[in-house]
């Protein structure tokens, strides 16, 4: 940590670090003495405490976790191999604190390990995390405490206590093959097992990496459901168990059947409550961001004409393309209306609400698996608790009871009753949780844990950082799950063919430029691909657009939305329309009213336009050829093709029917178009593009594709591996591409045959 050395606050503090630490220690445990607060000064930046600091230390006295405080830094302290584990429920203030009381042992030491890091699954967590501990600390966002999280940067020399998302970290850890510049690191949810994560576990794990350097600290912070695994790969560290919350935990409330429409029974069950006057906010869990999208569009327009006492509920989305506006979700609001909260899987157990006292979950999650595609399944039954947990809490609120329900008074009486009955029979103290499923529904079908990622997602890009950093063979690492050996062999084979890896294994020259490229690996295929096709400039957009901000998240809601929306779409496919999308957005001036009046994302579109400057600033770094802006003309929209092809031939269907039921080539699911592909949302009807390429197939009660756009099958032919054609399994498609590639040989073979013939005669005549 060279910057610490100069830091002002660590060469100030240094010789009187522990002092210091001890002061803040019993500035913490004993609050302000009248007449002395404003004597009292911060360790961390030599400024006197605010007031605002001690309203906010009382809040952190009444966590459950406060009561472990000495307990957890006596273990960091003495723990024989570095290691220490935290095990506490959501909503204890473990995100909050633990990296609070590891910068005091920080500073207590001088900061000569380094600074404390620590590690979330989700950007947005780590931005709002950041927020809250700089204001809980009395420091700048910015300098002592500061966040890294893709496309923002807010640290600087002087920070001492950095959140950061954990695929960030990761791309570090690899990048010096060792641990990092920090003294403490905390690892944080470990139980939503992300991929970088668990891979970062197992790097520590891993023989190569040795003991940790120094005397640094690993700090990582789980569910309780969790815990068991996690003692068993760290070899029993010390443990700190978090007491659990005080109160009642909520029943929950469960419905006969799964409802045919989530949003609608969702929405319904938020009105209710409110037209109830059930005290307390509300927090609703869809599947997905469309399903979000389309919740707080319903419930803004019925909870308005709603004859309340008070001013109407304010409705607010949670999901990751919200930014910095998720702290409205934390905010007070006017006059005291009700916050209703809509979310995801992303607040299963990250972002403690305490205003929460009631929940409504749909039980179902949408996740991103092998291949990019994605699945619509059940939530663990540690997820289920969580969110049960999200609702315990005072003041006491009432049950919530739409028709048709299922109240479970006792674990072995159960009784059917009408909403009006329940809800004058039922009391719970601390909240209420309504499930929009039937009990079995999770008894049957949920697993026990949330499933490893590092399980189930595409490994190429793993792989690729494993052997860009020469840290250790796939199947070598440690992990807490170990992947199956055929995903590890299909990420093997997936590099193979985008010409990543050379005949021994490693990666070859074109390899090594793909690591370097904060994207996956055939988007950054395609990306490099248009530096030889000369359209560089509309591919930079695409990517960013593909990482960011894919298109439009949901139905329009209006006919002048929709026609605003089709202003926008290209004839030559959505990934045409994405770049046009783009392009409008930025002769808008990035501006925000323009974004909703067409149903687009503009916090999204934001981070597209920071990621497009990165990644051309990457390439100029790299010196790759760039090209001038083309879009539009047929020479560039054949090259977009081919660039895009180069590097998804992997994502290919063909519509077998003639119907738009298309074949995927490599798994042979059949799907259909997405309801927001380009093709389906034409006014005439038009038959479907009998081939296309693709960004994302969805598993789900209508398998379908999305981003999609036409090709012709003699250009995969001619782009593709020869090798992977061959390797396809057997289908009527193949044999096509086949015959087109024998057709395509002959040509070939008869054009040169052709030209020697014409050579020979010209040398004759000479």
């Amino acid at each position: 940590m060279q910057g610490l050395n100069h830091c002002p606050a660590f060469c100030r503090y240094y010789q009187s670090a522990t002092m210091a630490s001890q002061r803040l220690g019993l500035a913490e445990e004993s609050g302000p003495n009248p007449g002395e607060s404003e004597l009292a000064v911060n360790p961390f930046d030599g400024l006197p405490f605010s007031s605002r600091y001690y309203e906010l230390l009382e809040q952190r006295r009444a966590l459950p976790i406060w009561a472990s405080r000495f307990i957890f830094l006596e273990q960091l302290e003495s723990s024989p191999g570095g290691v220490v584990l935290v095990s506490g429920e959501p909503g204890s203030g473990k995100s909050t604190q633990i990296p609070q009381w590891c910068a005091e042992f920080a500073l207590a030491r001088g900061f000569q390990e380094g600074r404390v890091t620590v590690t979330q699954p989700h950007p947005l967590a780590a931005l709002s995390l950041a927020m809250r501990v700089a204001d809980e600390m009395d420091l700048t966002l910015g300098h002592e405490v500061g966040y890294s999280i893709p496309q923002e940067d807010c640290t600087g020399p002087d920070t001492l206590l950095r959140f950061c998302w954990d695929g960030l970290l990761l791309q570090e850890v690899a990048s010096t093959r060792g641990t990092g510049a920090w003294g403490v690191l905390v690892l944080d949810e470990a139980q939503e097992r992300s991929v970088a994560s668990d891979l970062l576990q197992g790097l520590l794990q891993n023989a190569r990496l040795g003991n940790l350097p120094g005397d640094s600290r690993v700090v990582v912070v789980t569910d309780p459901a969790l815990e068991p695994k996690l003692q068993a790969f760290w070899g029993n560290p010390p443990t700190v168990h978090v007491p659990r919350r005080p109160g009642t935990c909520p029943t929950p409330v469960y419905r006969d059947t799964v409802p045919t429409d989530r949003v609608e029974a969702a929405c319904q069950a938020v009105i209710e409550l409110c037209t109830k006057e059930a005290p307390g906010d509300v927090l609703v869990y869809l599947p997905s961001e469309e399903e979000i999208l389309l919740c707080c569009e319903s419930l803004s327009r019925e909870v308005g004409p709603l004859a309340l006492r008070g001013p109407p509920p304010r409705v607010l989305p949670l999901h990751p393309g919200c930014g910095p506006a998720v702290q409205a979700a934390y905010e007070d609001t006017d006059l005291g209306a009700r916050k209703v909260v809509v979310t995801h899987w992303l607040a299963d157990f990250s972002f403690s609400l305490p205003s929460i006292r009631h929940v409504i979950d749909s039980g179902l999650e949408l996740r991103s698996i092998r291949a990019e595609s994605q699945v619509l399944r059940p939530i663990s039954k540690c997820q289920a608790e969580a969110r049960r947990l999200r609702a315990k809490g005072v003041p006491p609120g009432k049950s919530l009871c739409p028709t048709e329900i299922k109240h479970e008074k006792n674990p072995h009486t159960q009784t059917q009753e009408t909403c009006s009955g329940l809800l004058s029979q039922v009391f719970l103290p601390s909240g209420s949780c309504l499930c929009l499923y039937p009990k079995s529904f999770l008894e049957l079908e949920a697993p026990l844990l949330p499933t490893a990622r590092i399980c189930e997602v595409n490994l190429s890009p793993v792989v690729l950082l494993l052997k860009r950093r020469q840290i250790a063979e796939p199947g070598e690492c440690h992990f807490l799950d170990q992947p199956a050996p055929e995903a590890l062999m299909q990420a093997l084979e997936d590099l193979d063919y985008l010409a990543a890896l050379d005949d021994d294994g490693n990666l070859s020259d074109l390899g090594v430029i793909l690591s370097e490229f904060p994207l996956p690996p055939e988007l950054a295929k395609a990306l490099l691909a248009s530096c030889e096709f000369n359209c560089v400039d509309e591919m930079l957009t695409l990517a960013a657009m593909l990482t960011a901000a894919p298109g439009f998240t949901h139905p329009p809601l209006s006919a002048e939305e929709a026609a605003l929306r089709r202003a926008l779409e290209h004839t030559d496919g959505d990934h045409s329309s994405l770049i046009q999308v783009y392009e409008a957005f930025i002769q808008s001036g990035a501006d925000k009213a323009w974004c909703q009046a067409r149903g687009l994302n503009w916090a999204a579109l934001c981070q597209a336009q920071k990621l497009r400057g990165d990644l051309l600033e990457l390439m100029q770094q790299i010196e790759l050829p760039l090209s001038q802006p083309a879009f539009g003309s047929e020479q560039n929209r054949t090259d977009l093709q081919k660039a895009l092809l180069s590097g998804y031939f992997l994502k290919v269907a063909r519509d077998t029917d003639g119907t738009g039921n298309y074949l995927l080539l490599t798994h042979k699911h059949v799907a259909q178009l997405s309801p927001y592909c380009c093709y389906r949302s034409r006014r005439s009807p038009t038959r479907p593009p009998p081939w296309v390429l693709y960004h994302t197939f969805s598993i789900s009660k209508d398998n379908c594709l999305s981003i999609v756009s036409e090709i012709q099958p003699q250009m995969l032919v001619e782009l593709a591996p020869p090798y992977f054609l061959s390797n396809l399994p057997p289908s009527e498609s193949r044999d096509l591409l086949n015959q087109l590639r024998e057709g395509m040989a002959d040509s070939s073979v008869e054009s040169e045959s052709s030209s020697t013939r014409e050579f020979g005669d010209a040398c004759v005549l000479q």
